[in-house]
Formats: C-alpha cells, sequence, structure tokens
C-alpha cells in the first residue's frame, strides 16, 4: 500500500489569479490520487476543505473553512499571508522550498548582473540612437556584487554569481555561510555593504523590519552610477525616490520584477526611463512537476498528525 492509499479523504481548494488550475491539479493527483482538488470558485461545502494552496488570496478567503489544517503558499514569499484577520488559529503555513525556483531566481539574477556589468543598457540605448558606442568590457573580478537577503534564493543566486568571478559580497541579519561569497550581518553593516556595490540585488523577504528598507537616504549611499536590482517586494524600496535617483543618474540601470503596486499602473515613469528593464515579477515562481512532491509530502504529514515542513514563522515573517 502506498501513502496515497492510506490518505484520508478531504479536499484541497486552490487560488491563484496567477497559476494554472488544471496543471496543479494534475501534477498534485499524481501524487495523491486520492486528493479532491478543487478550484476556488466551484467550493461548494467549505468545511471540507482540509487544505488550501495559495497565491495572495483575497481578504475573507478563509473565514468559512473551519475544518482547515494546512495553509500551503504558492511561492517563497509569505507576506500576503500575515497579520490576516481570516486565518484560522494555530494552522500551519508552509512556503514551498522547491530547488527548481532558486535554480530559476539564480538564473534571473546572474542574467541581470551580466546584463548591467556588460553594460548592456548602454548598448541598448545606442542602438536606439543608431550610434556604434563602443564600451570597454570590465573583467568580473573588478565588478563589486552585493546581495540583501541570503535566504534559500538569495544563497543560491550568490553562490551562482560569485562562480562567474564577480566579487560577491552577500548581506542578511543573521550570519550566513557560503563558499566564495563574503558575508556579513547585522544592520550595523547594511550600509557599508549597500554602499560598496557596483550591482546592489535586492532578495530580501518583505517583513515590518524591512518595509522601506531602502530608503532614499540608503539608495543615495550606492555608488553614484551603480546598478539596481529587485527581485524581491516593491514595498522594499521607496519607488519614488528609486524613480528619481534613476532619472538623476545616480543610479545608473536598473532592472525591476518587484514593485508597488502591482500591476505596475501604465502611467508610472518606470516605464519611460530608457535604463530601466521592468519585468512583471517572473523572477521565479512555483513548477507544479517539480513543486507538487513537496506538497504532498506536508499533506501526508498533517493527515499522519505530525508537524510540516518548511512551516514559517509568522512573527519573523519568512
Amino acid at each position: 500500500m502506498t501513502d496515497a492509499d492510506r490518505l484520508p479523504s478531504g479536499t484541497l481548494v486552490f487560488y491563484s489569479k496567477f497559476d494554472d488550475f488544471d496543471t496543479w491539479k494534475r501534477a498534485l493527483q499524481a501524487q495523491l490520487p486520492h486528493l479532491n482538488v478543487v478550484h476556488s470558485s466551484a467550493v461548494e461545502r467549505p468545511e471540507d476543505v482540509h487544505y488550501a494552496l495559495v497565491w495572495k488570496p483575497p481578504v475573507g478567503f478563509f473565514d468559512a473553512m473551519k475544518n482547515l489544517r494546512l495553509i500551503i503558499n504558492l511561492g517563497a514569499g509569505v507576506d500576503s499571508l500575515l497579520h490576516r484577520t481570516d486565518l484560522p488559529a494555530g494552522i500551519p503555513i508552509t512556503r514551498l522550498t522547491d530547488p527548481q525556483m532558486a535554480r530559476m531566481m539564480a538564473g534571473y539574477v546572474l542574467f541581470a548582473v551580466l546584463r548591467h556589468a556588460r553594460d548592456i543598457p548602454h548598448f541598448e540605448q545606442s542602438q536606439r540612437e543608431a550610434t556604434w558606442a563602443y564600451r570597454h568590457p570590465r573583467s568580473p573580478e573588478d565588478v563589486s556584487v552585493t546581495v540583501l537577503g541570503l535566504g534559500q534564493l538569495g544563497a543560491k543566486a550568490a553562490f551562482e554569481v560569485q562562480r562567474q568571478g564577480f566579487k560577491v559580497t552577500g548581506w542578511s541579519r543573521k550570519p550566513k555561510q557560503i563558499d566564495g561569497v563574503h558575508s556579513v550581518s547585522g544592520m550595523d553593516t547594511l550600509d557599508a555593504a549597500i554602499g560598496q556595490a557596483d550591482i546592489l540585488v535586492v532578495m530580501l523577504p518583505l517583513t515590518p523590519q524591512t518595509r522601506q528598507i531602502l530608503d532614499r537616504t540608503r539608495l543615495m549611499k550606492m555608488r553614484p552610477g551603480a546598478a539596481f536590482i529587485n527581485v524581491a517586494r516593491g514595498e522594499l524600496v521607496d519607488q519614488q525616490a528609486l524613480t528619481e535617483l534613476l532619472t538623476s543618474g545616480h543610479i545608473g540601470s536598473a532592472t525591476l520584477d518587484a514593485f508597488t503596486p502591482e500591476p505596475l499602473p501604465a502611467d508610472d515613469p518606470l516605464w519611460r526611463l530608457p535604463n530601466v528593464l521592468i519585468t512583471p515579477h517572473l523572477a521565479s515562481v512555483a513548477l507544479p512537476a517539480s513543486s507538487a512532491e513537496q506538497i504532498a509530502v506536508n499533506i501526508l504529514r498533517v493527515s499522519a498528525g505530525e508537524s510540516p515542513d518548511h512551516v514559517i514563522d509568522p512573527a519573523q515573517g519568512y
């Protein structure tokens, strides 16, 4: 008898405006054939819902789910599930830690770092102007990259960037050890880590302590002409100050995958800045084929009365 055969009956509700329900349903039922997977729009008896797989559910989403046993966040960042009034007390919230997500994020960060290190925004502007504007490439070891945030995704990204020969500093709240990365920690080292970067990569979780951590004062500590990459959350940054510093040239260029608000309004001035690349929050997403096994394991653990893996601490925000 397999674990799937021992799984008690139960319903998993799915909610996301960005992910395909049918793909997730197939992946989950391949792992747990007895699991009833329904879209949130088709729930007839909320009291039958034991598990929720969600990304940014609306306010009141969980109100009628009186028998909920587990909430799985469809991604690594769980800020949208914190400080809500509709969460049943004591229900564990887990985040996905799929290695494929870390690989996807590292690939995006490496692309963005290389883009700025090789002055590609300069050549893109030259192409628009039909100008042959040679700029001699820099050696990677002459380019300083600072990665803010060394969780699972940040640590993987920092490691991959240093493998290309860049001089990488990683900053985190608590000490971390990553091969080839000079790691610093604590708020007393943050400004120096920002100030030494030719390329600053933001990979912090959004918590009450990190909200607006990159305000105008801290952004001004960046080296004149340095590049800025945000693959985390828009709320970490004073977006108006960032826009103004990109306009003035104090920040030379940016690759932005996170904004406040999202979607970024069509009239936002960031769209029109020639030194900014905008992507719609897709640096790393959960992949059903590789994430379903982790979700299934946690459902089996909870159904057996055990604690799930990868539970977040609401007090810390991750």
